[in-house]
Parts: C-alpha cells; sequence; structure tokens
C-alpha cells in the first residue's frame, strides 16, 4: 500500500509540473503574441556573465538589438513571374533570377574612373528649389558640429566721399603724383599713377543727384539719361559731328556719328566691307580696338553685326567719352598710347581702327604704331581715317610719306586707300622681318622679349616676333573660335601641359552649366545685365557661357597679375579682357557695371592686400542697383559678409549645388545704396 501510495504521489507531482509547463508556455505564447507588436525588447535569462564566465544563479540580460525595428517581410523571397518565352535567354525559364544591374558611375570631376582626364563630366545634382528660395534672405551658416562661432572682429560703416568725387578714377586723377612728374609731353599724365598703399579709397563715391537706374540695352545705344553722366562739354564740342546732342531736359540722344563718318557707322561699316571683302565682320573680323574711340558709336554698331569692340581713349579734355560709352552699354576703357604697353596682349585684335584719334603714328621712330603691331593678330588689319589719307596739303602729304615708310619696314601690306580711309594688313609670319637688309630700323625685339607680359612696361622701339608655330595666326571663324581651344593654350605659364585641352573643356562645360542654373532658376534674363566684369576670368568659361545662354550682355574678362596669363586665349576665343592687379584701383568710371562677378578671387588676393580694398572699388565701378556674385571659400566670407554689410549692400550667404558641406560658398549682394 505505501508502495502504491508512493508511486500515486509522484504521479500526482508529475502531473502537476507538466500543467504548470503547460500553463507557462501557454501564457508566454499568449503574452509574446500580444506584445511583440509594440515592444522592441526582448528579455533573455542566462548563467553567463558578462566577463564570459559563468555564474551559479541565472542573470537577466538585454537584448542587442533594444530599440531597433526589422523589416521581418523584406526576408521573404517574393516569387517572380516568368517571364515570357521571347526574351530568350537562360532567364527565360523564371528558374533563376536575373542579377541586379551594376550602378550606373557617375563622375563629378574632370578624372574618369581610370584616373585619367575626360571631359564627360557632370558638375552635380542642381537643387532649383533651392535656388528658386534664393530671395528669401535667409543666410546659411556653416555646419561646424558645435555652436556657430562668428568672427569676432567688425567693419565699421565707410561713409560717402564728397561731391567732388562722384567720377574719381583714382590712378587717373591722381593730381599730386601728376604734378610730380618730370614730362608730360608724350602723354604721361593719362597713364596710371595710383596713390601710395594706404591712401587709397576708403569712402562710398556718391552718383549724381537725380540719378536713374539706366536705360536698357538696345534703346541706350541710342540715348541715356542726362542726370546719369550730367555733362555737356561734348555737346558743345561734337554736336555738329553727329557724336551726342541733348534730347529735352532728361536725356543725352546718340546718332550714331563720328568726326570721319558723320553720316553714321553703319555706312562708314559697309564702306570698309567694300573696300576690302576679306574684312568680314563677324566671321573673321571678331574682336576690333578701336583707338580714340570718342562715345563708341563705331563699337556700339559692330555689335549688331557679332563684332565685339574694345574701346579706348584717354580721359582728356574730352573727358567724359569712355563714361558716354558705358552708359551706353558699349565696352570701353580709359586708356592711352603714351609711354607704356596698352594692357592687352600680344596678337589680340582682329582689326585696329584709328578715325581722327589725334596720335601721332610715326613720333619716336613709330613707337606707337609698333604698340599697334603688337596687339594686332597676324593676319589682321589696320584701319586709319584721317586728314593725311586724302587732303594734299603739303604738311599732310609729308605725314603720309612718313606713315608709308613706316609701315612698309614694319612689312605692313597697304591693302586699299579710298576715300579718307587707308587699310594696311599685317604678315603672317616673320620671312618679311627676316628678309630685310640688316641694320633696317625698327628692329626684331630680342628673342627673350615676352609680347605679353603688359604690367608697368614701358614701350619698346622693336617689331614683337611671331611665333615660328604660328600660334595666334589661326584663329577659328566665329562663333566655332569660342569653344575650339586655341593653339595658345599650349604656351600659357600653367603647371599642367597635356591635359590643358580637357581642362578648357571643363572649364567651359562647368560654367556653361551653372551660368544655365542661374538662368532658369534665377531668371538671369529678366536681370537687367548689360556690363559685366569677370574679375578672376581663367580661360573665359564664365564669358563663354553667358554667350552660349543668349544673354544679352558683354563681359570684360580680368586676368589678376597673381595668377596666369591666360589673356591670349581668352581674346583668342573671341572675347575681350585686360590684364589689372586688384590691390590696385580699375581704370573705370564709377558706376560702369552692372554685374560683378569673382570666383575664387579674395581667398588669393588677400595674401596681397585688405580685402576691403577691393571691394570698396569694386562699389565704387558697379551701378546703383547692381549686383554681385563671389564664389569663393568658407574662410574668407564672413569678413566679406561684414565688408558688405558696411558698405550698405544687402548680402547673403548661400550654398553651391554642391551641398552644405562644401567648402565653397557664394555670397551674392545687391548694392543699394546711390
Amino acid at each position: 500500500m505505501k508502495l502504491l501510495g508512493h508511486v500515486d504521489s509522484l504521479k500526482s507531482q508529475t502531473s502537476i509540473k507538466f500543467a504548470a509547463f503547460i500553463f507557462i508556455s501557454v501564457a508566454s505564447f499568449y503574452l509574446g503574441k500580444h506584445w511583440s507588436d509594440g515592444s522592441r525588447q526582448l528579455i533573455f535569462f542566462s548563467r553567463q556573465s558578462p566577463s564570459g564566465t559563468t555564474s551559479s544563479s541565472p542573470s537577466i540580460a538585454l537584448s542587442r538589438n533594444l530599440n531597433k525595428e526589422f523589416n521581418v517581410s523584406a526576408l521573404i523571397d517574393t516569387p517572380e513571374p516568368p517571364r515570357s518565352a521571347k526574351s530568350g535567354g537562360k532567364w527565360a525559364s523564371g528558374s533563376l533570377k536575373a542579377p541586379p544591374p551594376p550602378p550606373e558611375f557617375k563622375i563629378y570631376g574632370i578624372v574618369d574612373e581610370n584616373g585619367t582626364m575626360s571631359d564627360k563630366f557632370e558638375i552635380g545634382e542642381f537643387d532649383t528649389d533651392l535656388v528658386e528660395n534664393w530671395d528669401n534672405g535667409a543666410e546659411i551658416e556653416a555646419e561646424t558640429g558645435k555652436e556657430d562661432v562668428r568672427s569676432t572682429f567688425r567693419v565699421k560703416k565707410f561713409g560717402f566721399c564728397g561731391e567732388n568725387m562722384r567720377e574719381y578714377i583714382p590712378c587717373l586723377d591722381n593730381v599730386e603724383a601728376i604734378r610730380r612728374l618730370k614730362s608730360t609731353e608724350r602723354g604721361e599724365r593719362f597713364e596710371r599713377h595710383c596713390p601710395e598703399k594706404g591712401k587709397g579709397l576708403n569712402c562710398l563715391v556718391p552718383a549724381p543727384k537725380g540719378y536713374r537706374p539706366p536705360i536698357p540695352w538696345p534703346r541706350s545705344r541710342d540715348e541715356v539719361w542726362f542726370n546719369n553722366v550730367p555733362h555737356t562739354r561734348l555737346v558743345e564740342d561734337k554736336g555738329g559731328q553727329n557724336w551726342i546732342s541733348r534730347k529735352g531736359k532728361d536725356k543725352f540722344k546718340f546718332p550714331g556719328g563720328g568726326t570721319q563718318f558723320i553720316h553714321g557707322a553703319d555706312q562708314y561699316l559697309n564702306q570698309i566691307s567694300k573696300m576690302v571683302p576679306d574684312i568680314t565682320f563677324g566671321h573673321h573680323i571678331r574682336v576690333v580696338l578701336d583707338v580714340g574711340c570718342g562715345v563708341a558709336s563705331f563699337g556700339a554698331y559692330l555689335m549688331s553685326r557679332n563684332v565685339i569692340t574694345m574701346s579706348v581713349a584717354p580721359k582728356d579734355v574730352h573727358e567724359n567719352q569712355i563714361q558716354f560709352a558705358l552708359e551706353r552699354g558699349v565696352p570701353a576703357m580709359a586708356a592711352a598710347f603714351a609711354t607704356r604697353r596698352l594692357l592687352y596682349p600680344s596678337q589680340a585684335f582682329d582689326l585696329i581702327h584709328c578715325s581722327r584719334c589725334r596720335i601721332n603714328w610715326t613720333r619716336d621712330d613709330g613707337i606707337l604704331l609698333l604698340e599697334v603691331n603688337r596687339m594686332l593678330r597676324a593676319g589682321g588689319y589696320f584701319a586709319w581715317a584721317a586728314q593725311p589719307v586724302y587732303k594734299h596739303e603739303e604738311a599732310l602729304e609729308e605725314q603720309w610719306e612718313e606713315m608709308l615708310n613706316l609701315t612698309t619696314s614694319l612689312c605692313w601690306n597697304l591693302v586699299k586707300k579710298e576715300g579718307y580711309i587707308a587699310i594696311w594688313q599685317k604678315p603672317l609670319d616673320n620671312s618679311c622681318y627676316l628678309s630685310r637688309e640688316a641694320g633696317t630700323s625698327p628692329p626684331l625685339c630680342d628673342p627673350d622679349d615676352d609680347p605679353d607680359n603688359v604690367w608697368y612696361v614701358d614701350l619698346k622701339a622693336c617689331i614683337s616676333r611671331l611665333p615660328e608655330n604660328g600660334y595666334g595666326a589661326n584663329v577659328a571663324p566665329w562663333p566655332a573660335r569660342l569653344q575650339i581651344p586655341p593653339d595658345r593654350l599650349q604656351s600659357i605659364q600653367i603647371d599642367s601641359y597635356i591635359a590643358r585641352k580637357e581642362l578648357f573643356t571643363a572649364e567651359s562645360k562647368y560654367w556653361n552649366e551653372i551660368v544655365d542654373s542661374y538662368v532658369r532658376a534665377l531668371h538671369w534674363k529678366k536681370f537687367q545685365l548689360r556690363n559685366v566684369l569677370d574679375m578672376r576670368a581663367s580661360f573665359g568659361g564664365f564669358a563663354a557661357a553667358i554667350i552660349e545662354n543668349q544673354l544679352d550682355a558683354w563681359v570684360l574678362n580680368v586676368v589678376p597679375i597673381s595668377g596666369p596669363n591666360t589673356l591670349p586665349v581668352i581674346y583668342d576665343r573671341g572675347l575681350i579682357g585686360v590684364m589689372h592687379d586688384w590691390c590696385e584701383p580699375f581704370d573705370t568710371y564709377p558706376r560702369t557695371y552692372d554685374f560683378l562677378h569673382a570666383a575664387g578671387l579674395f581667398s588669393i588676393e588677400r595674401k596681397r592686400c585688405n580685402m576691403s580694398t577691393i571691394m570698396l572699388e569694386m562699389d565704387r565701378i558697379l551701378r546703383p542697383g547692381g549686383r554681385v556674385y563671389i564664389r569663393d571659400s568658407l574662410d574668407v566670407m564672413d569678413e566679406l559678409e561684414d565688408i558688405a554689410k558696411a558698405m550698405g549692400w544687402r548680402p547673403t550667404l548661400r550654398d553651391t549645388s554642391e551641398g552644405p558641406h562644401a567648402s565653397y560658398r557664394i555670397l551674392t549682394c545687391d548694392k543699394r545704396h546711390g
């Protein structure tokens, strides 16, 4: 009996344990089912300590997957429907899944996946929404991973200069320096004489009373506001020659004439083309220099023929002629044929024109015409309209003979003389020069003379040699030359040699995509962009993009002396430009540009001069209502933004298309004061 009772007791205990086990299992299942969707926490019981040793007492540990979410359905294969037999191949039966295609390889630079140069690349995604919201005035700060720390410096607000400085050109109006000149008989007073360092402009040049936004192009070719250039001297002196006249009380009118072409520039240009049929404006003749330009009607009317003209004249008794030209929307600079080289490269111009320009070309053994020869492209033309060409007075006939002798010694060919115009052509190579008798004057320049070295370089009484390889003579006709890498790209002093053409193409593509995005997203065609200055132009890619995007504007490409001299490439493309040092003032009147573009300029020039010096000069030459785009490294932006505010501009710091973590930013500014 005891044994049977013991057995029953064991059965009873086993049943209880089994029932408890079933109950715990069901309860665990129910609780797991009930809480699995909402709980991310799983609890594990273990006898192993955190150190890895086994413990006699169990411990409780939390799952390492705490607070993580998993998509279990993604782990379950979904069968694909079998492909039709038409697709063929080993995947047609549907028994095997086709491997996914490899991701598309995108290139965001000028080096491809193999490490070689390539012109097939992308700038990167352009966020249209971001750019569309640029006008909301929101500033974008750099993300530093900690509290944003702004620079501690602050620039004191700049005041206005006196009214007597409203047309001030610092390097041409330096009265003290001009008084100290030993001689002025060769025009030295019209050359650059900049203020000493630390004595430059430290105020904002004011606009004249009643200043108004300029009349837009092309109407500005024919009329401008009187109050913007309130000077009547030219009307009094040149009104009878159809240069300029008053139109009511508030406008000047430009009939399109000149001293030697009273009946209009169009008729005059037609006459030149008929005289020399090879002078095909807008085709082989693309870049022109007009010397002693007056109010630049010659260049203004060439624009409709796809010709861009650099119009130059000194700031002399007709001191406002360049100001009138720029107010009209025509490229122009204050410059003089005196004792130094002009700031343009060798073989820059397809045609150089002088119509009653009041220059004695034969003085000092023809040194001024030798400067014309330096700048004239091989095979280019020199057109001279002047009294010695057609008048038969004894003194004038002597001048004509002197001109004939000088041009013959330069190996120029007198192509045509008709009426009051004479046209010569420069040779294509050095063969004529080398065949002259020994001792013939003027001599060839020394082989080590650099004809592209122009910054404060004296004129030389010698003939600049043409490159033996023909570089500069063989440019494509317009408009093809805009995008063809020119031969002289190989002679530029830059680090790269093999990949120069790729760099040229890459730069053009880079700026074309950026300007295209500005046109689309920022509606640049609605802006009043006419006179544009690119302050660090490189190969002229920005200017080329302005043309490719059909903006009705012209660009003066500035090549700083702190970098490689790329001016020959710019001119070979059919663009215009000038050498300059941005630590000194620029040779133009105040309020002459609508838009200033500076890419990578300040991060370089701040090592040489104060950034506020450059910014004040930018304010001087920018029109009220004008715009500035500065694209530069992040570390200069705080100071530039403070300077802009101190000048009364409205600055906004923006991301580039590369995003907020890029090392570059864009500072856009509007000039609000007048």
